[in-house]
């Protein structure tokens, strides 16, 4: 009996000791959870502006000279209305793969919560595009060059 009474007095301090050294596991699960949810976040926001983008650059007309810098201002204020801050240092830029594609590609970097990691880069990339719209006439007459 008098071993059983002494125990709890030697394990004393025992659970404020497993919570020190778990802790530190603990806290960094759950900052590469939420890194991981604002990186996700931040490719919707990449994906969201490149699709737009996109949208804009496959619109414009063949013989439209402007199409790349109307299709990197949407991308760029589709970036700066939805998460301006989720995808720092966002930038568009615009390609033709063949004459009658056209792509909008957006990079930037996500947020970083880890602050032991700084040379790990978040970076997110997102390209979006097809085929340039053609609407051709009933009849069968000209290309849309």
């Amino acid at each position: 009996m008098a071993a059983e009474a002494s125990r709890p007095q030697r394990e004393r301090g025992a659970t404020v000791i497993e919570l020190a050294m778990l802790m530190p596991v603990i806290l960094a699960v759950v900052l590469l959870i939420v890194q991981v949810a604002l990186w996700f976040h931040g490719r919707q926001v990449a994906e969201a502006a490149a699709r737009e983008g996109a949208r804009v650059a496959r619109s414009a007309p063949f013989d439209s000279g402007d199409w790349e810098g109307a299709a990197t201002a949407k991308a760029t204020d589709i970036v700066r209305a939805i998460g301006p801050r989720l995808l720092g240092g966002a930038t568009a830029t615009t390609s033709e793969k063949e004459p009658d594609e056209r792509f909008v590609t957006v990079t930037g970097n996500a947020v970083q919560v880890i602050p032991l990691l700084p040379e790990l880069s978040f970076t997110i990339t997102a390209t979006a595009g097809g085929p340039v719209e053609c609407f051709r006439p009933d009849n069968g007459g000209e290309d849309c060059r």
